[in-house]
């Protein structure tokens, strides 16, 4: 049975938007490409025909979830408030790709890799917009230090095993990027 051009579409769709929640949950190497093909309910011999490996799976779900376009930028601070909430630090698996997976990008294929920096450009790009600044450049040097900061936040504040301690990750480092962004 021959399957239409959407259907084949909507079911790599549905192989990406898997594979990005189980990994972000589970890190790539304990995700295999048939718990992947489960969650997206179709056949693990469909995998193939989608993708040449795991590793191109991997470099394929990451630019599929890294930064995936958003419709329209509600600002830096918006952001950063929406970002460093106890509700996202909670949604590993739905979360941030970049603070759920760049330590282990580190040592993945340079397809995986080159995935990971497209979508930290292109993030840099969205913030640069809207960061406080004079000059493009300061734009972008706020852009910078404010995704950092909320990326490392994230990191620390799902790490630690103490919830005021997390909590407070999240509070003290809005409340930092919305008072550098009152000084520039």
């Amino acid at each position: 049975m021959k399957v239409s051009r959407e259907q084949v579409a909507e079911n790599r769709r549905r192989i990406l938007d898997a594979a990005g929640r189980l990994f972000r949950a589970k890190g790539y190497e304990a995700v295999t490409v048939a718990e992947v093909m489960k969650a997206a309910d179709l056949t693990h011999g469909g995998f193939y025909g989608h993708f040449s490996s795991k590793d191109d799976l991997i470099a394929q779900t990451l630019a599929h979830i890294v930064f995936s376009g958003k419709p329209e930028n509600p600002g830096l601070l918006t952001h950063a408030a929406q970002y460093l909430s106890g509700s996202h630090r909670d949604d590993i698996a739905g979360g941030c790709a970049t603070a759920g997976l760049a330590g282990e990008t580190i040592r993945q294929s340079p397809g995986a890799r080159a995935a990971m920096t497209a979508g930290l450009r292109k993030q840099i790009e969205y913030f640069s917009q809207t960061a406080p600044g004079a000059t493009a450049a300061k734009r972008r040097q706020a852009a910078i230090g404010s995704w950092a900061a909320m990326v490392g936040a994230v990191i620390l504040a799902r790490m630690s095993d103490d919830p005021r301690l997390s909590d407070e990750l999240l509070m003290q480092t809005r409340e930092w990027i919305s008072t550098a962004s009152r000084q520039d």
